[in-house]
C-alpha cells in the first residue's frame, strides 16, 4: 500500500460503553464477566470524599470480588504515581484494573496497566503506538464530563523530572468497558464542571477541524459542541439538574468519541506545556487558550469553524469568513467569561520569561500534529503572549 493511501485511511476505535442512571452499580458484574479474582480500584481522595468511590467497592462485595484501592492520585497524574500503583497491582496479586474519577484517576490507571502489561517504566512509553503487549482488563467508571479518558486512547502523565506531560496514544489504552453514569457528576462543585465542560468543548472543537477527521468524528463533535452551549451553563447554574448533568456527560461522551479517534491540535498542545511546567488545572488551560488558537487556526479551516460557529448558535452577516471568525471569537470568550474563568497566565503563577520554553515544549507535543495550521514556536510564542 502506499503512503498516500495510507494516510487516507481512518480507524474509529470505542470501547463497550454502558450508559445511563446507575450504570456504576454494574461494576461488579462486570468484573466477575472477566473471572477478575482481584481488581485494583484507582481512585482519587476528592472521588473518595464524594462517596463515588465507595459506591463501587460496595458493587464489588456484593459480588464477591475482593478489591485493594489505590488513591494516591494527584491533578496532572504523576510518573512516580502510575509507577507505585504499579507496584501495589502486582504486590497484590491484581488482575484487573477499575477507575473511578476524572481525567487524573484514569489516566494513572492507564498507566499502570501499561507498565504491568509490558514491565517497563511509564515513561517508557511516550508516543504514538509503542506500547507492545496489552495490560490488564480495564473497566473505567468517570465522574466528570470532559476529560472522556474512559473511552479515549491517551494517557497523560507528567514527568517530574522534565516537568513535561508526555503523551501516551495507543489503542492498548482504550478501556475495555465504560461505565458512564451521569448521576455521578451531580457532586462537581461549579469550578470543575465549567472546566471540565470547557475541556470537552476543546475536544470537540479540535477533533472537528483535525487534519485526521472523518465523517464519524464530524457527526459526534458537533453534536457534543450543540450539547455544551445549551447546557454547560445551565449545569453550573443548577448543578443537581439532572437533565443538564445527563445532557453534558453525553457531550463529554460524543467528544470523547471524536478526538479519540482523530486527535487534537494546537489548544491541547499548548495546555500540556502549561500543565506540565505549572502544575494547572487542565480544563481551565485549554478554556483560555480556545479563542486565540481559533483565531489563529481559521484561515486554515473556514469551512469547518464556520459549521462550529453555527453549532454555537453564531450568527455572522454574508458568510463572511473574516465576520465569522471575529463572531466565532466573541462566542467561545462570552461563554468561557460567563463561567468564571477569567484569569490570565500572570494570574496562575506563568512569568513572562516562561513564554519561550512553555512554547518549544508545545510546539514538540504530538497533538500538534493533526492541527488544521503549521505552528512554528514564535507563533505559539505570541499565542501565549496574548492570553498573559
Amino acid at each position: 500500500m502506499d503512503a498516500k493511501t495510507l494516510l487516507n485511511l481512518r480507524k474509529f476505535l470505542v470501547p463497550e460503553i454502558v450508559y445511563g442512571a446507575s450504570a456504576l452499580g454494574l461494576a461488579g458484574r462486570h468484573a466477575g464477566n472477566f473471572g477478575a479474582s482481584k481488581v485494583l480500584l484507582v481512585t482519587d481522595p476528592g472521588v473518595i470524599a464524594a462517596g463515588w468511590a465507595h459506591k463501587v467497592a460496595a458493587s464489588l462485595s456484593e459480588a464477591g470480588i475482593p478489591f485493594t484501592v489505590f488513591s494516591d492520585v494527584t491533578p496532572n497524574p504523576k510518573d512516580h504515581e502510575v509507577m507505585a500503583g504499579a507496584g501495589v497491582y502486582a504486590g497484590e496479586a491484581c488482575d484487573l484494573i477499575m477507575a473511578v474519577g476524572g481525567g487524573s484517576p484514569m489516566d494513572c490507571a492507564k498507566g499502570i496497566g501499561v507498565v504491568v502489561g509490558n514491565q517497563g517504566h511509564v515513561l517508557d512509553f511516550e508516543g504514538v503506538d509503542a506500547i507492545p503487549n496489552p495490560g490488564p482488563p480495564l473497566i473505567f467508571i468517570p465522574t466528570t464530563a470532559g476529560s472522556s479518558a474512559d473511552i479515549s486512547q491517551f494517557a497523560i502523565i507528567l514527568d517530574t523530572r522534565r516537568q513535561v506531560k508526555i503523551a501516551i496514544i495507543s489503542k492498548m489504552v482504550v478501556p475495555d468497558i465504560s461505565l458512564v453514569d451521569p448521576e455521578t457528576t451531580l457532586t462537581m462543585p461549579a469550578e470543575l464542571t465549567a472546566a471540565t465542560g470547557m475541556d470537552a468543548l476543546c475536544h470537540a472543537f479540535e477533533s472537528f477541524v483535525s487534519s485526521a477527521a472523518s465523517p464519524l468524528t464530524d457527526m459526534a463533535a458537533l453534536q457534543a459542541v450543540r450539547l455544551i452551549v445549551g447546557n454547560l451553563p445551565g449545569a453550573c447554574r443548577q448543578p443537581s439538574s439532572c437533565t443538564f448533568r445527563d445532557n453534558m456527560m453525553m457531550a463529554s461522551l460524543m467528544a470523547g468519541l471524536a478526538f479519540s479517534n482523530a486527535s487534537l491540535g494546537l489548544v491541547h498542545a499548548m495546555a500540556h506545556s502549561l500543565g506540565g511546567a505549572r502544575n494547572l488545572a487542565h480544563g481551565e488551560c485549554n478554556a483560555l487558550l480556545l479563542e486565540k488558537v481559533v483565531a489563529f487556526n481559521f484561515p486554515a479551516a473556514s469551512e469547518k469553524y464556520s459549521q462550529l460557529a453555527a453549532a454555537m448558535g453564531v450568527q455572522a452577516g454574508a458568510g463572511d469568513p473574516s465576520e465569522i471568525a471575529s463572531a466565532l471569537e466573541d462566542r467561545i470568550a462570552s461563554l468561557r467569561r460567563g463561567l468564571g474563568i477569567t484569569r490570565r497566565l500572570r494570574d496562575l503563577g506563568v512569568a513572562a520569561g516562561d513564554i519561550p520554553g512553555l512554547a518549544a515544549h508545545a510546539s514538540m507535543d504530538p497533538c500538534l500534529a493533526t492541527n488544521p495550521r503549521d505552528a512554528a514556536p514564535a507563533e505559539i510564542e505570541t499565542l501565549f503572549e496574548k492570553i498573559f
